[in-house]
């Protein structure tokens, strides 16, 4: 890395207040030294998401075998058995008329296939980060668009099902995503809540991205006192220019 990750997910915390710390995505052909191998179960890939808030771990496949959809974005090798249960999962999805046929070649699947993704807060992670996640809510995403636009010339994808099809989305395109998320990943992450959506940035692009967050979380800070002023200025009857308003800003600090 050549450039401060602790100092990066520090910043972004704080200019966008999050409530749940960046998280950290790193595809790996081996388990970095020091960092423990996953024990226990999840019942989706995405599980994964929340438990990385608090601690730096590492995944193989088998690790992710009771998420169908999860190996499937992320390109994960699997046994037979694990190939029939997916079919089985496309089959109930096809029924409800959730994921036809036609839909699958659209949802993005990671292009390699490493063997292992290793998780984390991004304050903490050993290697560099493949993707970021954050959480965020609607006057956070604001900021996020804005960023996206002028980092990338446009406006990212608002994706929904499968939620972890944003983890390849970012990876493969090197540009950021936006997921609504879906009601999978809304079952099995607290975190999930009915106000939040989620976003990943490319890792490669991280320092580009801080950047622009802080400037435009400062701007959009100014600017929401400028409206709260210019709101009360224009229901007291008033006509405010906009350097009057500016004037009003002053005085009120």
């Amino acid at each position: 890395m050549n450039f401060d990750i602790s100092e990066i997910a520090r910043t972004l915390t704080d200019s966008l207040t999050l409530a749940l710390p960046p998280i950290a995505i790193c595809f790996t052909e081996t388990v970095p030294a020091g960092v423990r191998n996953w024990t226990g179960r999840v019942p989706a890939g995405c599980r994964f998401w929340q438990e990385a808030a608090t601690d730096v771990f590492a995944t193989s496949p088998a690790d992710h075998d009771l998420c169908a959809i999860g190996t499937f974005t992320h390109n994960m090798e699997i046994t037979e058995a694990h190939e029939a249960d997916r079919r089985d999962a496309l089959t109930v999805l096809s029924d409800l008329g959730y994921v036809r046929e036609e839909d699958i070649p659209s949802i993005p699947v990671l292009e390699s296939r490493p063997p292992h993704v290793i998780y984390g807060p991004l304050a903490s992670i050993p290697v560099a980060p493949d993707v970021v996640l954050l959480f965020a809510k609607v006057d956070q995403m604001l900021i996020l668009s804005e960023a996206s636009q002028q980092v990338e010339g446009g406006l990212p994808p608002a994706m929904g099902r499968p939620a972890c099809s944003i983890v390849p989305q970012a990876m493969n395109t090197g540009r950021a995503a936006l997921s609504l998320g879906c009601c999978g990943a809304r079952a099995y992450l607290d975190v999930f809540t009915d106000e939040v959506a989620l976003w990943a940035l490319p890792g490669a692009k991280l320092d580009v991205y801080v950047e622009r967050i802080t400037a435009l979380a400062n701007a959009n800070a100014v600017l929401r006192t400028f409206h709260q002023i210019r709101r009360k200025e224009v229901e007291n009857g008033e006509n405010p220019t906009t350097k009057e308003t500016l004037a009003a800003m002053a005085s009120s600090n």
